[in-house]
């Protein structure tokens, strides 16, 4: 994740970005009928393979594949292009602008296609709209909790995972007394804990809490302190630095796998870079630890969905590449280079055993994420949320004030 930057800045850099191209680059001309426009928040390195594949399969077709990091600044790169009508012909729907793609009508109805035959129903009601209809193809889900190097949690000795919080900071005064990094994760997008402990909270609710938020008939601030409270006390407890506050997810996984760190927040994705630069590593992922007297919970979605744009060039070569990576030749090239939590029926990831103590729950939909919850303006909403979570990471706001403030914005929005 990068830092946050305001979404002016991040269009005028977005628009100025160079396209990395397989296959051509934009405005090199050619015939339109035999180019496919792909733009994605996966990089050149994890798409690459998957596009050769598809070239190599549908001979003549060349796809010209550009993409920008998650999450700001490849949606206000999305959101230029769409504008400017230089959008592509595929790109990716995420959980932070799915309401605006839908409502723009910027992306088609993919309900009735053959491809998604393979695709579970939690993943395409994700990316449904209030009529029924499918807007992403998600071929994954993920979850993501606390990613454990158990060797160093041996030295403090610990010899079990923490399944509440308390226990979890404990372990973390027990590991700083014994001189060992306890904990980092980083804070340049939503929290991974905080989430978490959302998650567990809006199921206790049978799945009302956002419901009541966005109608009227509650606020954050009714949900979100507590949270909030227990997440910050990483801080207010001295376990984590606030300077750490400037920290990218790369950053925070270098530490880790360099052991100099116990605990770290980790998704799927990030355990092919930890194992591929401490292949002796021992570690472990588990759901974050429960909160007042709720149960571990992981954050988590349907991971974002292909979407054909609805003003695509070639939209024949769209749906047929859209076809290609639902097949398990594509899901294989894509799985080895992500290490995702792929759930599409006709194909069975080799998944890291790290991973084992998620999967169940990551398939079966139980994760969480507010981004996906809110009802509307999500993405206006995560920029604030990212924004307050950093203040209080330094110290600067409270709990109260930080649910106040989405309170203030979600008015604002309506």
């Amino acid at each position: 994740m990068r830092k946050r930057r305001t979404l002016a800045a991040l269009a005028a850099v977005a628009l100025a970005l160079p396209i990395a191209a397989c296959g051509g680059t934009p405005g090199s001309g050619g015939d339109d009928n035999k180019k496919l426009t792909f733009f994605s928040w996966d990089g050149e390195e994890t798409m690459k393979p998957v596009i050769a594949k598809f070239e190599e399969q549908n001979p003549g077709v060349k796809v010209e594949f550009s993409n920008a990091p998650p999450v700001a600044e490849y949606i206000s790169t999305l959101q230029s292009r769409i504008l400017a009508g230089t959008a592509a012909d595929v790109f990716a729907i995420a959980a932070e602008n799915k309401t605006n793609l839908i409502n723009g009508k910027h992306v088609v109805d993919l309900k009735d296609k053959p491809f998604l035959k393979n695709v579970p129903k939690f993943n395409q009601t994700t990316y449904s709209g209030p009529d029924g209809a499918v807007y992403g193809m998600s071929v994954a889900s993920w979850g993501a909790g606390v990613l454990y190097n158990k060797d160093l949690l041996a030295k403090a000795g610990a010899t079990t995972i923490p399944q509440t919080w308390d226990e979890f900071l404990a372990l973390c005064h027990k590991l700083k007394d014994a001189g060992v990094t306890p904990y980092l994760e980083s804070v340049q997008a939503m929290s991974t804990p905080l989430s978490a402990f959302l998650g567990a909270q809006n199921a206790s609710t049978g799945d009302t809490m956002d419901t009541k938020i966005f109608d009227g008939s509650a606020k954050f601030k009714d949900y979100w302190v507590e949270p909030l409270t227990q997440w910050s006390r990483l801080w207010t407890e001295g376990l984590v630095t606030r300077g750490a506050v400037g920290l990218t997810g790369d950053q925070v996984r270098t530490e880790f796998a360099t052991g100099k760190v116990a605990m770290m927040v980790a998704g799927p994705w990030d355990v092919p870079g930890v194992r591929k630069a401490a292949p002796k590593l021992n570690i472990e992922m588990a759901p974050i630890p429960g909160i007042s007297g709720g149960k571990p919970y992981l954050a988590g979605a349907a991971s974002p969905g292909y979407a054909i744009n609805s003003k695509a060039k070639n939209p024949e070569a769209a749906e047929k590449f859209l076809a290609f990576l639902d097949t398990p030749e594509a899901m294989a090239l894509y799985q080895k280079a992500t290490g995702a939590i792929t759930v599409t029926t006709d194909f069975e990831p080799k998944l890291d055993p790290a991973l084992s103590p998620i999967v169940k729950d990551v398939r079966a939909g139980n994760v969480y994420l507010p981004q996906i919850a809110w009802k509307r303006a999500e993405d206006i909403l995560n920029v604030e949320a990212t924004a307050q979570l950093q203040l209080l990471v330094q110290g600067k706001a409270s709990p109260e004030q930080v649910a106040n403030a989405l309170d203030t914005k979600l008015a604002s929005t309506s």
